[in-house]
């Protein structure tokens, strides 16, 4: 899909007619980002019935595609923090 195309299909608002789980299929194997963000990682999370963290999608596609497929399990909170490089970690506990 071309960026003229993903910005059309966007105008149409097509995802406020179809399930959390086909907006998920949909934008998750769509290079082009076709909806408002925040649509698409809530329709993510309800699907993985998990949250998902936004560096999981930079870092972590291709295991959360499998995630998503059945083929793969939920990482641990450890793994979804490993993702970043250790130099680049700043975690405050309170």
């Amino acid at each position: 899909m071309t960026k003229d195309e993903a910005i059309q299909l966007s105008e149409t608002k097509f995802w406020e007619n179809i399930s959390y789980k086909d907006i998920a299929t949909f934008q998750l194997f769509e290079e082009k980002l076709c909806m408002p963000f925040d649509v698409f990682h809530e329709a993510l999370e309800k699907s993985l019935g998990r949250p998902v963290f936004t560096h999981e999608l930079g870092l972590n596609l291709d295991s959360i595609k499998s995630e998503f497929l059945g083929d793969k399990e939920a990482p641990s909170f450890e793994d979804v923090i490993n993702l970043i490089p250790q130099d680049k970690r700043i975690l405050i506990f309170s």
